[in-house]
């Protein structure tokens, strides 16, 4: 069934209405459009519709969501978010590079802020919080060499070791 004016019509709208909310990226408008019933020809057409004036621009995207969680997130943790949201590896890798010239990201002190919002320097945990700490670490992107180091500077322990 061809486009008719009308479903074109309202799917541009809709495209119009949803990225003057919030920045979006071309997966997530195309997924919600979907999601509100469009046809794919008319998801098509106003996704060039909102492309063509420039709206949706996903490294544009990709860059500005890396800038507001440079220091907040892992870099990891920001390019998983980043792939979920339908940025291609590429563009995302590009984006933080761009992003890290201005800001140099120091993941080791983000590692030690995360820490410390859950214990403060010289805890011994027994074996199931440091697990619980450890992997609460791993799913924010922290890597695992990183993550132990800056326990062990900390003086976090697990009340296992010390008796070894």
């Amino acid at each position: 069934m061809p486009l008719t004016p009308e479903e074109q019509r309202k799917a541009r709208l809709k495209a119009m209405r949803l990225i003057e909310r919030m920045d979006r990226t071309e997966k997530g408008l195309t997924d919600k459009l979907r999601q509100d019933g469009f046809s794919g020809e008319a998801i098509q057409d106003a996704m060039d519709y909102v492309k063509s004036f420039g709206y949706i621009n996903d490294a544009r995207y990709a860059q500005h969501y890396i800038s507001y969680r440079l220091g907040i997130k892992s870099k990891q943790k920001i390019l998983m978010e980043l792939a979920w949201k339908g940025i291609d590896p590429e563009t995302a890798r590009t984006a933080w590079e761009e992003a890290s010239e201005f800001e140099e990201p120091d993941e080791r002190a983000l590692l030690r802020r995360t820490i410390e919002k859950k214990y403060p320097s010289g805890s011994e945990l027994d074996d199931r919080e440091m697990r619980r700490l450890y992997a609460y670490l791993a799913r924010r992107g922290f890597r695992s060499n990183d993550i132990f180091s800056v326990l062990n500077e900390m003086e976090i322990r697990s009340c296992s070791l010390r008796s070894q």
